[in-house]
């Protein structure tokens, strides 16, 4: 079996398709989250700590060439080192946002799946029984 052939089963199964759909859909589902965050969440926040910016909020590390203004933008492009821990906090919230949503998720499922009764399976006498059963009855037959 040639590589290609291998590649084209692996690349067809159903794990793989979900899998892909899955990374999809999650990607777009974080721009989402992000937007959220970054629209919504953030600026109420920020305005219950006195209007922060939480994304604009850094601590310098390095020298700052004379003239470079001190927001987060010209500090990067100046190539002074930055430790952005405001970024840091936007991603954090967006991760606990979406480990929320994700969590309500599959306890939603978990729950639909619980109630849902399930059907007892029907009991299949074995052959051997029914053959002796109809011996059984046979027997009987001629008995009167």
């Amino acid at each position: 079996m040639g590589m290609m052939q291998e590649f084209k089963e692996f690349a067809v199964k159903g794990n793989v398709m979900d899998l892909a759909v899955g990374v999809i859909i999650g990607a777009a589902f974080g721009k989402i989250v992000d937007s959220l965050v970054g629209d919504i969440i953030m600026p109420i926040i920020g305005s219950i700590f006195g209007k922060l910016d939480f994304s604009s909020l850094f601590v310098v590390l390095g020298q700052v060439p004379a003239g470079t203004a001190m927001t987060l933008d010209a500090l990067k492009k100046a190539g002074v080192p930055v430790l952005a821990y405001g970024s840091f906090i936007t991603v954090a919230v967006n991760f606990i946002i979406l480990a929320f949503v994700i969590f309500m998720m599959v306890k939603q499922v978990n729950r639909l799946r619980r109630t849902e009764p399930v059907a007892p399976a029907p009991v299949v006498t074995p052959e051997d029984v029914v053959l002796l059963r109809e011996i059984r009855d046979s027997l009987r037959g001629r008995a009167s």
